[in-house]
């Protein structure tokens, strides 16, 4: 069976039958989300204010100033991976993203590893951009940020999420587009204003280090600092995750996909640069003196009134963006348990006609992040931690579908939606293979030789956790077998399926 000998396989219209080219399920889904929807959840999904916003004192204090070009690093690298993806989803259009995609492009093995990677990375983002929000939101109202308000802002935010979603479609799309309004106009409002009142140092600064590096090259502190890049640079898929929510997703999702990326990274990189444009002593916050330079900022520029209404602001990136993965991870878990790929599947595929959204998935959504909040307690510099998982883990599911893109095309697969890359899909998917797997390696680079192994390690260390329960997981109950949704179909009739 070839995937590719119907031109009409990713028109998006579901029914037929398992066995025919291009099918997808008979979707429960409403298709209530509009482009402009569709784009604005991916983007406040990549949401440039809550990654700038969680992590600038990070980068800077590892890498100084020019930590402002992992932005185009990472931007240039993952615009590649779009690309690819914009292929795969323009062909078969189905709810969950990177899982059914994978099962398409590979086999159901490949499909499901590629879904439980991605489904614990999701999970764990959430909990991150919901920490994140945690300092703003203790500084809104007025008291210390401490580790255990944190959390609790953090538990705060999720359940709020989460009612959103259950309102439905239509509230997760207004949700997407005012959170969208309001990130994009306050961060050129507030960017403008520092730039007018408090622009403390001319556009050169960003060639200069102040010393970042210590004793040794630049190199190593600059991809240390690279993480704010990589933490940046996706949610573009979450404009795929609901492809069964959208009219002619083949058309729609892939320039959603891509507009994600140039908007946000381009109000990512604005914002990146206002702020450090606005910070005093640089130096100060590279030795660790000043462990949080945008609150400074805020409120030298601002005063604290201004300083708090920025704040609310920022909380609306926040909420938007947790809104946008709860959505995510819930429709990855109901496409799993669709195809009966994953314990409890008979729970989890239930769905209410009344919202049109999967129910129990998007409680899962919930309440694993939640937990994963209360775990963090138990660490130190939590936060980094779990960013950095986070990413690892994004990161790899992202590459397990390219990889998988790239070995079908090898064996002839042929894009056949509304969307293609043509005579030069080969080199963009292998260029896009390249990106990731280098960052990757730099995700997980220890880098702090003087503390525990354990603790150095830590971010490999729950990768391997994950993947090789994943595996035991996958072995031993064999879901990946039970379902009957195509799998591999992409590849022609002399390929095999893994």
């Amino acid at each position: 069976m070839a995937g590719t000998s119907d031109p009409t396989a990713g028109a998006g219209s579901p029914g037929g039958k398992p066995s025919e080219p291009g099918w997808v399920p008979d979707s429960k889904f409403r298709k209530d989300m509009g482009p402009w929807a569709n784009f604005a959840l991916g983007f406040t999904y990549l949401s440039p204010v809550v990654s700038t916003y969680t992590l600038f004192g990070t980068a800077l204090a590892a890498g100084g100033p020019p930590m402002i070009w992992a932005f185009l690093l990472a931007g240039a690298g993952q615009f590649l991976v779009a690309l690819v993806f914009g292929e795969v989803v323009a062909q078969y259009p189905i709810a969950g993203g990177v899982y059914p995609w994978a099962r398409r492009l590979w086999g159901p093995r490949w499909a499901w590893m590629t879904g439980w990677v991605y489904m614990w990375a999701l999970l764990v983002t959430i909990t991150s951009v919901a920490y994140g929000a945690g300092p703003y939101i203790a500084i809104l109202l007025g008291f210390a940020p401490t580790v255990h308000t944190t959390v609790g802002c953090t538990v705060v935010l999720i359940v709020v999420a989460a009612l959103i979603n259950y309102a439905g479609t239509r509230a997760l799309s207004w949700a997407a587009v005012i959170g969208f309004t309001g990130e994009l106009v306050g961060a050129l409002v507030v960017g403008i204003y520092l730039l007018v009142t408090h622009r403390e140092h001319g556009i050169g600064v960003i060639f200069d280090s102040f010393g970042a590096e210590g004793d040794g090259s630049y190199l190593p502190a600059f991809l240390g600092a690279a993480i704010i890049g990589f933490y940046q640079y996706y949610g573009f898929e979450a404009c795929g995750d609901t492809a069964e929510e959208v009219e002619h997703p083949g058309r729609v999702i892939p320039r959603a996909m891509r507009r994600t990326i140039y908007v946000g990274g381009a109000a990512a990189t604005f914002t990146c640069l206002t702020l450090l444009l606005s910070v005093t002593d640089y130096r100060a916050v590279i030795s660790g003196k000043d462990t949080d330079p945008v609150v400074r900022v805020l409120y030298d520029a601002m005063g604290e009134v201004g300083a708090r209404l920025v704040m609310g602001v920022v909380l609306i990136s926040f909420l938007s963006c947790t809104v946008s993965l709860q959505a995510a991870a819930g429709r990855l878990i109901y496409s799993y348990a669709r195809d009966r790929m994953i314990f409890g599947h008979k729970l989890l595929e239930r769905f209410s006609p009344a919202r049109a959204v999967p129910t129990y998935a998007l409680l899962v959504a919930a309440v694993v992040p939640a937990l994963i909040a209360f775990g963090s307690l138990v660490s130190e510099n939590a936060l980094t931690k779990i960013v950095s998982f986070a990413i690892l883990g994004i990161y790899a599911s992202f590459q397990m579908v390219v990889l998988a893109a790239l070995r079908a095309r090898l064996k002839g697969w042929e894009p056949a939606g509304e969307f293609t890359l043509g005579r030069f899909g080969l080199v963009v998917n292998a260029a896009a293979l390249a990106y990731g797997i280098f960052a990757i390696i730099n995700i997980c680079w220890p880098r702090n030789p003087e503390q525990p192994w354990f603790d150095n390690y830590v971010v490999l260390l729950c990768g391997g956790v994950v993947l090789i329960t994943g595996l035991l997981y996958m072995v031993t109950t064999r879901h990946h077998g039970r379902g009957e949704a195509p799998s591999g179909d992409a590849i022609p009739c002399d390929g095999t399926s893994v």
